[in-house]
């Protein structure tokens, strides 16, 4: 069973808790999730929420920066301020909040980074105030590589998650295998119990012969393995959606590009990140893209646009 401690802004609605006691004030909130990983709420009080107005659509795009201090000299702040996407979800920052100011006015930024110094981590900025944030805390060795924060909204549940890479050793294909195992777990509880799911991020895995250029070159590497596609199959399986396939279905991009050998000119990419969606928000999905022309990192931003 998983457990949810949750953490209530002064504007949300009463979710319902599972098996939990109330937390007390200036306690620590708290679950279990992803193999038992313990995961509470923070905030980034120096992100102030301004009142949202709600347009017709919702623009979420989400990216593997690379080292978010990098990014930021490579444009990163004037593409978000150029694209004025509602959310934004970044992967493996290398930082935490106390090493960068973002400058950003009108975004709550919620950080979850690694115990390991400039290593993984995850960022996600929100114009409106999520009524629930999941993030961790450290206190087992699955979390302490800064994976996954959780938002929750009341149209939906939107996980920002960079996967494992299995391509230094069978140790760490083993570790990205069993965290594909229990993240599936947990987003099937997530729905059974009516939550709407969407996640995003760099999954580390190209699905198809159609999501990478060399696939016969590549059968036998980690990103490409018939078990790590399977466990894609697994997912589309359980009722979500790749919405970028789902729009797209012949259409050949890429999200990231080896730094080796100038891959990127020549286009010898991966789709190794994805936004998936809980199939009852299917009609509501009105675009999915990616932008393989913005050069912030070695992957691209990709997105999706949805009908509120």
């Amino acid at each position: 069973m998983i457990y949810d401690k949750i953490h209530h802004s002064s504007r949300s609605r009463t979710v319902r808790q599972r098996s939990v006691k109330p937390s007390k004030v200036g306690s620590t909130p708290t679950c279990w999730t992803f193999f038992l990983i313990k995961l509470h709420h923070r905030r980034e009080r120096a992100c102030p929420f301004p009142t949202m107005v709600y347009n017709e659509l919702m623009k979420i795009i989400s990216l593997n920066i690379n080292g978010i201090r990098a990014g930021v000299k490579r444009g990163l702040i004037e593409f978000i301020k150029k694209e004025k996407a509602d959310i934004y979800c970044l992967q493996e920052v290398k930082a935490n909040q106390t090493q960068i100011n973002l400058g950003l006015d009108g975004y709550g930024c919620f950080w979850n980074s690694a115990a390991k110094a400039g290593y993984s981590g995850v960022l996600t900025m929100c114009k409106d105030e999520p009524k629930t944030v999941i993030v961790g805390d450290r206190d087992s060795d699955w979390d302490d590589e800064g994976r996954v924060i959780i938002t929750k909204f009341d149209e939906f549940t939107l996980l920002n998650v960079y996967f494992p890479n299995g391509k230094k050793d069978a140790g760490r294909l083993n570790y990205k295998m069993k965290f594909y195992e229990y993240f599936l777990k947990y987003i099937v509880e997530l729905k059974e119990r009516g939550e709407k799911v969407i996640f995003c991020g760099d999954v580390n895995t190209a699905h198809n012969e159609i999501d990478l250029a060399r696939p016969k070159d590549n059968a036998d590497t980690s990103g490409f393995l018939e078990m790590e596609r399977k466990w894609i199959d697994k997912v589309e399986k359980a009722g979500f959606i790749d919405t970028f396939r789902y729009l797209h279905k012949d259409k050949i991009q890429y999200s990231w590009w080896s730094v080796r050998s100038g891959a990127r000119k020549r286009n010898v990419g991966w789709r190794i990140d994805y936004f998936f969606a809980d199939e009852s928000l299917k009609n509501k999905i009105k675009d999915a893209f990616i932008l393989d022309s913005v050069e912030l990192s070695d992957h691209c931003p990709i997105g999706i646009e949805m009908r509120s």
